[in-house]
């Protein structure tokens, strides 16, 4: 199931970065699933995911319905996120679990510009989009965006993203997008600081956003 994705991101990474969007009842109800496995990483190690292969320029619409590109984002931290609204486990998952890291930032700390890239244009207008990033447990300052089918790939090919749909015709959604489900952290220039994988928990991420956002 797994393309496209580089020898770069490491054997971590390279586990479960593709993920099928498949119903889960925590995370449909707005709850994050716990069995995620705690990274065994130091600080210091997510400070060496600053690969220059990764990330690049964007042109897409946020949920407003306004052209934006990366130098929008530029002079703060930005962390970049592939999903879709229609996503019943992965993406909610992975969102709320980005706000409870937040929510453990030291004080002082401001959390970094939070980017939800849509993978599925079809279904996810601004409209969708403006309504679905202001779930209660999201982050506070999540945006959408989306774009044109060609727009959405230019963007994730830069990130190293890779998406693709998959069918199912017995469903009432009638197809699910199988999606890289990384958190891409930008720095105020627009370029990697480092990403976090599945195996990251909130107490990791707010532990790597605290040394980063405060250097």
């Amino acid at each position: 199931m797994t393309r496209h994705i580089p020898a770069l991101l490491g054997a971590s990474a390279l586990i479960a970065v593709l993920s099928a969007c498949s119903p889960s009842p925590d995370a449909a109800n707005g709850e994050a699933t716990t069995d995620v496995a705690v990274s065994s990483g130091e600080t210091a190690d997510c400070l060496s995911r600053a690969y220059p292969e990764i990330g690049g320029p964007i042109s897409l619409t946020d949920d407003t319905g306004k052209a934006v590109t990366q130098d929008d984002y530029k002079g703060e931290f930005s962390l970049v996120y592939f999903g879709f609204t229609y996503c019943p486990d992965v993406c909610p998952m992975t969102l709320v679990n980005v706000e409870r890291a937040y929510e453990q930032l030291p004080d002082g700390v401001e959390p970094p510009q939070t980017l939800l890239i849509s993978v599925d244009p079809e279904r996810d207008t601004p409209e969708v989009l403006a309504s679905y990033v202001k779930a209660p447990r999201f982050p506070k300052n999540l945006v959408g965006l989306t774009g044109t089918p060609e727009q959405i790939r230019k963007a994730a090919d830069e990130f190293v993203a890779d998406y693709s749909r998959v069918e199912q015709p017995e469903s009432a959604s009638e197809y699910t997008m199988d999606h890289t489900s990384l958190l891409y952290l930008m720095d105020k220039d627009w370029q990697l600081k480092t990403f976090f994988t599945h195996e990251d928990t909130p107490e990791t991420i707010a532990a790597c956003l605290g040394k980063v956002l405060q250097d």
